[in-house]
C-alpha cells in the first residue's frame, strides 16, 4: 500500500517511540558506568570521524554563542559610533561577544572572572538597551549586588555557554555549545568508537533526551537548597551531565496561574526567552514522547531555528488529514486563510511570538496551545489573531472564530 511520505515518516517515528517505551534497542536509561572514566576532550576531537556534522555545527548559533573580537573583529554588531549614555565601554574592552540573532551582550574580564557590561545591542531594532536583571526579576538577584559589574558570569551564565564549566577553576573545557554538551565526555568514544561509548540523545528515553536541551533552554533553580555551592548561587544545573535526569539537579520555574510573574503569563505560557523547556513540558507533544530533535537538528540546517524542514513541512510530517492528530481537511480549510499566506503557517497560531527577549522583540511559544482572544481579555496575554490583525479587536476575533468550521465554541471560550 502506498502511503503519503509524511504518513510513512510519522509511522517510522511512532515505531521508534514504541521501541523506546518497550525498552528495546533504544536506550531507556543513562549510559553504563563503563563511561565513568571518560573525560571531556573538546569538539575538535570529533572532527576526524564526524567531519560533515562538525562542519555544519560550526555554522550554528550554538557554536557561536561567545565569540572573540580579537580573533574576529567583525563579530561586534553594536554601533559604538553613536553617543549613548548606556555605553560606557569601547570595543577594546570586550573580550567576548554574546549572541548575534536577537541581541548582543559584551563580556569583559576582571581578575579571574568575566562580567557583562550593562548595555546590550538590540540587533533587530539597531539600538542600545539597558542590560541587567532588576531585583526581583530573577530569583538570584537578591543574592547579588544591583551593580551589573559585580555579577560574575561563571555562576550566572557560563554553565550554559560552554562545555564542562569547572566552577573551581572558573574555566570550561570549551567555550560555546560543543559536541560534548549534548553527548557527554568523549575520551572513551574517541578510542573505542562504538555506539555504547558515548551518549546519543536518540538512544535515550524521551525525558532524558529532552533534558539535554532543557538544561539550558529553561528558567529554573538548582534543586539542591539553598541553591549555592561554596556560598555561591548558580543559575544553571551544576553537576548535570547528558544522560542524567535533569529533575535531580534542576527545578523549573512554575507559573502562578492568574498572575503575571517575571517568567510567565497568567495563563501559564512563558513570556521571556530561554523558557522553551518550561513551555514544552506542558505540551501534548512532550506527553506523547516527541523530542526536541524531532523538529530541530542542532548540528545545523539551512532552515531558521535549525528546523529539520521548512515552513509547515516539519509539522505536516505528523499532522495531516490522514493522521490521527489531524487537522481535518486542507490547510486552507483548517486555517481559513490563503494557503500560501502567513495565516496558514502552523506556527502563526500554535507557536505565537509572545516570549520577550529584548525590547519589543519576541520569540515563539513552545506549548503549542492556541491562545484564544478571550484570554487576552482575561489576562492581557497576546493572542495570534489580533497580534496579526492589529487593527481589530478581540471581540471581532472571537466572532470570526465562531464562524470557522470545526472550531469549538468551548475552545474559543467566549
Amino acid at each position: 500500500m502506498n502511503r503519503p511520505p509524511a504518513l510513512s515518516l510519522c509511522l517510522l517515528r511512532l515505531t521508534l517511540l514504541t521501541t523506546v517505551l518497550a525498552g528495546g534497542c533504544v536506550r531507556a536509561t543513562a549510559p553504563s558506568d563503563d563511561l565513568s572514566t571518560a573525560v571531556y576532550v573538546g569538539s575538535d576531537s570529533c572532527q576526524e570521524c564526524h567531519a560533515e556534522i562538525h562542519a555544519r555545527w560550526q555554522d550554528t548559533l550554538m557554536a557561536k554563542v561567545l565569540q572573540n573580537p580579537r580573533e574576529q573583529p567583525d563579530v561586534i554588531l553594536g554601533d559604538f559610533t553613536v553617543d549613548d549614555p548606556l555605553v560606557t565601554f569601547t570595543p577594546d574592552d570586550v573580550v567576548f561577544t554574546y549572541g548575534s540573532k536577537w541581541k548582543q551582550r559584551y563580556y569583559t574580564r576582571i581578575g579571574d572572572d568575566y562580567f557583562i557590561f550593562p548595555a546590550q545591542w538590540d540587533v533587530q531594532n539597531r539600538q542600545w538597551r539597558r542590560y541587567g536583571p532588576r531585583r526581583g526579576g530573577e530569583w538570584w538577584t537578591e543574592h547579588y549586588p544591583e551593580d551589573q559589574m559585580q555579577r560574575p558570569t561563571g555562576p550566572l551564565c557560563d554553565g550554559c555557554h560552554s562545555v564542562n564549566y569547572d566552577i573551581a577553576a572558573k574555566a570550561p573545557t570549551e567555550w560555546n555549545v560543543g559536541c560534548e554538551k549534548c553527548h557527554g565526555p568523549g575520551s572513551v568514544h574517541n578510542v573505542e568508537q562504538t555506539a555504547d561509548s558515548i551518549v546519543n540523545p536518540a538512544r535515550l528515553d524521551p525525558v532524558r533526551a529532552d533534558d539535554i536541551c532543557i538544561q539550558c533552554h529553561s528558567q529554573g533553580q538548582p534543586r539542591e537548597k539553598p541553591n549555592r555551592v561554596d556560598g555561591v548561587y548558580y543559575d544553571w544545573p551544576v553537576g548535570y551531565e547528558p544522560g542524567d535526569r535533569l529533575s535531580e539537579f534542576w527545578e523549573l520555574e512554575r507559573p502562578d496561574l492568574g498572575e503575571e510573574t517575571g517568567t510567565h503569563w497568567p495563563e501559564g505560557s512563558a513570556h521571556k526567552n530561554r523558557m522553551q523547556g518550561n513551555d514544552y513540558v506542558q505540551s501534548q507533544m512532550y506527553v506523547k514522547g516527541v523530542t526536541c530533535y524531532g523538529c530541530h537538528d542542532v548540528h545545523g540546517t539551512e532552515h531558521d531555528g535549525d528546523l529539520i524542514a521548512p515552513g509547515n513541512e516539519v509539522c505536516l510530517e505528523c499532522h495531516g488529514p490522514q493522521l490521527q492528530p489531524g487537522p481535518r481537511g486542507s490547510i486552507a480549510y483548517h486555517t481559513q486563510h490563503e494557503v500560501d499566506g502567513e495565516g496558514s503557517l502552523c506556527v502563526a497560531c500554535h507557536m505565537p511570538s509572545i516570549a520577550r527577549t529584548v525590547g519589543d522583540v519576541t520569540v515563539r511559544s513552545h506549548t503549542f496551545k492556541f491562545i484564544s482572544p478571550a484570554l487576552t481579555d482575561r489576562y492581557d496575554i497576546p493572542n495570534p489573531c489580533t497580534t496579526c490583525h492589529d487593527d481589530q479587536t478581540t471581540a471581532w476575533a472571537i466572532e470570526a472564530l465562531e464562524t470557522w468550521p470545526q472550531v469549538s465554541p468551548w475552545r474559543v471560550a467566549r
